[in-house]
């Protein structure tokens, strides 16, 4: 009886000891792993941005500093009269102005057609309604050089070519803004729509008044993507845009690259000031963008 009662705790003590050593080897493990990620991620971090970087800190170097061997990463004197000389040297003032406002109008209009499509598209019932959503989303996989000809003729023909306007058109409309959209209202609860509708309100009250505020996330993603793919562009403006007072950042870097092939500073210099808005933009939306993409497709 006695042997009993001492071997029951012994034995129950013996599993509890074995229950700890088995967390501890697991929390072990998680350690371990959590730190060989962040030591990856950290890794992969630095070998994406030490292009960008050695970029920022040769736009402050002098030109026979740029390339020399082996890599020097800092300036001996930090040449900051670049970043006055390149407004000197180039247009940047209405090559900054031009890529601005056709970046910031048509994110507006893709963000508004594609949010406003989207809605039809996910809540409104029509006949053909898949159909036609296949076929507008279909569009993506149509690489734009295969119709870019026909889209010169048509703007050509109607006296929008050199004009700001043919760009705005261009991309003004977006398959993929409709797509993402179209699955972020497709996570919003139908009721809310049924309880509006009981109340009174219309389609577009309802578009605007719950969907809209509901979709931020999303609106940002799809702005953030559409601001810089815009500002990015370089064949729509070099295609369209041939008058040099209209001429973006994109087309306006490559010649001053042309006329400046050998002032390598001046060279970094423009190109900063070509990434700087998109990377400010980016970090002051990242936390939108992520979660947007993380909660697009997700039912509600």
């Amino acid at each position: 009886m006695s042997t009993e009662a001492t071997a029951m705790p012994l034995g129950h003590g013996t599993s509890a000891s074995a229950a700890r050593r088995h967390r501890a080897r697991r929390s072990a493990k998680h350690h371990l792993g959590r730190f060989v990620r962040d030591v990856f991620l950290l890794a992969l971090s630095a070998f994406v941005l030490l292009p960008f970087a050695w970029m920022v800190l040769s736009s402050f170097k002098r030109n026979n500093e740029i390339f020399t061997t082996p890599i020097t990463w800092f300036p001996e004197e930090w040449q900051w009269h670049n970043y006055a000389d390149i407004w000197v040297k180039s247009d940047m003032t209405t090559w900054l102005g031009n890529t601005v406002l056709l970046a910031v109008v048509v994110t507006f209009l893709q963000v508004f057609t594609g949010s406003f499509a989207a809605y039809g598209f996910s809540r409104i019932r029509f006949p053909g309604r898949d159909f036609l959503f296949i076929v507008y989303i279909g569009t993506i996989s149509v690489p734009w050089q295969a119709y870019m000809i026909p889209q010169f003729k048509m703007l050509s023909a109607v006296g929008l070519s050199d004009t700001r306007l043919s760009i705005i058109l261009l991309q003004a409309f977006g398959a993929f803004g409709v797509f993402l959209m179209k699955q972020f209202y497709d996570s919003i609860p139908e009721e809310l729509s049924e309880a509006a509708r009981i109340d009174g309100l219309s389609e577009y009250k309802i578009y605007y008044r719950i969907m809209l505020p509901l979709s931020i996330p999303s609106i940002a993603s799809l702005a953030i993507i559409t601001f810089t793919n815009t500002w990015n562009d370089y064949m729509g403006p070099l295609i369209y845009l041939r008058s040099p007072d209209l001429w973006t950042i994109q087309l306006g870097l490559k010649t001053f690259i042309g006329q400046y092939n050998a002032d390598y500073a001046a060279i970094m210099t423009g190109s900063v000031l070509s990434v700087l808005p998109i990377a400010v933009v980016f970090v002051f939306g990242q936390r939108y963008f992520v979660q947007g993409i993380a909660t697009t497709g997700m039912k509600g």
